[in-house]
């Protein structure tokens, strides 16, 4: 299983989620978790995902989560599991 970190973030507008989700049900990566808040008007998601079934490299679909980012107005981070963890360490 390759685990994914998606982290999504911007100002709340309609349809961010859906955007986010067809995306990724279009490169067959699957969601095993997902968390999402609202904050004073601002978007906040995080999802653990596997995309192991993806035939895209890992870089390709950060890539494309990037420039989906900024075409609906939010910031989309994508990171390997082993990556984010070293990263987050206490």
């Amino acid at each position: 299983m390759s685990k994914t970190i998606i982290t999504v973030v911007g100002k709340d507008t309609v349809g961010i989620i859906a955007r986010v989700c067809t995306y990724l049900a279009e490169n067959k990566v699957n969601i095993l978790d997902i968390t999402q808040t609202i904050v004073s008007g601002y978007f906040n998601m995080m999802m653990v995902v596997d995309a192991s079934a993806s035939t895209k490299e890992h870089a390709l679909l950060a890539e494309e989560l990037d420039a989906l980012g900024r075409d609906i107005g939010v910031q989309i981070h994508c990171q390997k599991e082993e990556i984010f963890e070293k990263m987050h360490r206490i």
